[in-house]
C-alpha cells in the first residue's frame, strides 16, 4: 500500500486552467474526495457563472464526491472565516472515512487560510475603543497598528474604517491570548496547472462564449426572479455584475461581452499574482503544463505524492 508524508493535495490554478477535471481524476486514482476552494461555488443556483462544471466530477461514469459546493443560498454572504470552519469539517469527515482530501480551486485567500492555518476569530466590535480612535488621523492609526503587527502592505490601512478594525482585531487577540484554533496539522502537496499567457487568454474567451451559449444570461434572470437583488448580483462580480447591467439595459450585449471578457482576463492575472506571492512566502507549488496529457499529469503528481520530488516541467 502506498504511503505518503502528505495529508492533503491542493490542485490550484487560474480560471479555465482545467484544474477541476485534474482534481477529479486524481481523486479517482488515490481514493479521494474533493473539497472546493472557490468563493462563489458555495452558492446554489449560481452554476454556469461560477464555472462549477459539475460534469468534470464524473470519471469513468462515476461521480467523485465533492464538498463545499451549493452550501449557501444565492443572496447570502459568505467569508473566509466561515470557509475555514467548513473546510476543516469536510477535511476531517473525509479523512475519518479513510479517504484522501483533495482541495481544488482558484480562490487564493481560501487556499491560504487552510495551508497557512490562519487564526481567524469572529472579533466583536469594541465600541469603547472605536470611540477613542474615531478622531485620529490615518497616519496615527497606522502607527498604533504597527505596534501590534508588521504592516506588509496597505490592505489594513487604506481607509480609516479598515485601520480602526485592524486595531480592534489586534487588541482583541492581545487581550485573549488563550485563543487557539486547534486545527489538525496540514501537510499539503501543492500542484499548479498553468498555460502560457496567450493560451490562457484564448481559453478564457472560448469558455465565456460557451457559457453565454449555454444559458448564463437566463441563469442571472432566474436569480433575479428568485428575489436576489441587483446590488447582491453586482457584489458577486464578474459574470453576475456585467450580465445584471446588461439585463437592466445599462450595457449592450456587445459591451457586456467585451467588458466581462476583459474583467475575467484581469481576474486571471490577479490569481496568478496571488500564487506567485504564495511561492515568495515559501510555499512550493509544483507547476504542470496545462497541455500535458492527463495520464502524464497524474503520473507526475503520484510520483510526488508517494516518492521523491521530480522536475515537472
Amino acid at each position: 500500500m502506498n504511503t505518503t508524508r502528505y495529508n492533503l493535495v491542493v490542485v490550484l490554478g487560474a480560471t479555465a486552467s482545467g484544474k477541476t477535471k485534474l482534481a477529479a481524476c486524481l481523486a479517482s486514482e488515490i481514493n479521494g474526495e474533493i473539497i472546493s476552494a472557490d468563493s462563489r461555488q458555495v452558492y446554489s443556483g449560481m452554476d454556469i457563472g461560477t464555472g462549477k462544471d459539475l460534469q468534470d466530477y464524473y470519471v469513468d461514469s462515476n461521480l467523485i464526491p465533492y464538498h463545499l459546493i451549493d452550501i449557501r443560498a444565492a443572496g447570502e454572504k459568505y467569508n473566509v472565516f466561515e470557509y475555514q470552519k467548513d473546510f476543516y469539517k469536510a477535511y476531517e469527515n473525509i479523512s475519518n472515512r479513510g479517504k484522501f482530501p483533495v482541495l481544488c480551486g482558484g480562490t487564493g485567500l481560501y487556499i491560504e487560510s487552510v495551508v497557512n492555518q490562519y487564526k481567524l476569530v469572529q472579533v466583536p466590535e469594541n465600541n469603547e475603543l472605536r470611540k477613542k480612535l474615531e478622531n485620529k488621523s490615518l497616519e496615527e492609526l497606522k502607527e498604533i497598528l504597527s505596534k501590534y503587527k508588521i504592516l506588509h502592505n496597505n490592505t489594513d490601512t487604506d481607509t480609516l474604517e479598515r485601520a480602526i478594525r485592524g486595531i480592534e482585531i489586534e487588541v482583541y487577540y492581545d487581550e485573549n491570548p488563550q485563543l487557539e484554533n486547534n486545527f489538525p496539522e496540514i501537510r499539503p502537496l501543492l500542484i499548479g496547472v498553468k498555460f502560457d499567457r496567450l493560451s490562457r487568454r484564448n481559453r478564457i474567451s472560448e469558455r465565456l462564449k460557451e457559457r453565454l451559449q449555454n444559458g448564463m444570461v437566463d441563469e442571472v434572470c432566474k436569480l433575479m426572479d428568485q428575489g436576489v437583488s441587483d446590488d447582491v448580483l453586482i457584489y458577486y462580480g464578474l459574470e453576475y455584475k456585467f450580465i445584471t447591467l446588461y439585463i437592466k439595459g445599462q450595457l449592450s450585449y456587445y459591451e457586456m461581452f467585451k467588458k466581462l471578457e476583459t474583467a475575467i482576463h484581469q481576474f486571471s492575472k490577479r490569481q496568478q499574482t496571488w500564487f506567485r506571492k504564495m511561492e515568495r512566502d515559501g510555499h512550493k507549488i509544483h507547476w504542470l503544463d496545462g497541455y500535458m496529457g492527463m495520464e502524464e499529469k497524474l503520473k507526475r503528481i503520484k510520483h510526488l505524492l508517494y516518492k521523491e520530488e521530480v522536475n515537472l516541467m
